[in-house]
């Protein structure tokens, strides 16, 4: 996976933004304003790219005793926030099933209201 279909498949979910709030390095996504996958442009450039992904504490833990690949996330919550790198044993279908269970943790963190606001609109 390269940074331009994780942009495309990061964008291609329900109500998707990207943002810059840190800085012009770390891009984030989020739904409903929160956030649910980020990374570093730079380390992208330089060829050593990973993603801080939310999960469930226990799930968080048993990923990272199997794959050499996830980590507590770097800056993040640890408890609930693994940083995940390419390049490693985590294969590109397992990173979109992280991505995808991170966005779905985030989706129904979301108040009913705001869910109800994104279903209409999309």
């Amino acid at each position: 996976m390269n940074i331009q279909q994780l942009y495309e498949f990061c964008l291609s979910k329900k109500a998707v933004r990207e943002y810059f709030p840190f800085d012009e390095d770390t891009l984030v996504f989020k739904v409903g304003g929160k956030m649910f996958c980020l990374t570093s442009l730079k380390e992208w450039e330089k060829g050593t790219p990973a993603l801080n992904l939310k999960g469930d504490p226990e799930k968080n833990q048993e990923l990272r005793a199997e794959y050499e690949g996830i980590n507590p996330g770097f800056h993040m919550n640890k408890t609930y926030w693994n940083t995940v790198d390419f390049n490693s044993d985590v294969s590109d279908k397992m990173m979109l099933k992280l991505i995808n269970h991170s966005y779905e943790l985030i989706y129904k963190s979301l108040t009913k209201k705001l869910r109800d606001e994104i279903e209409k609109s999309h």
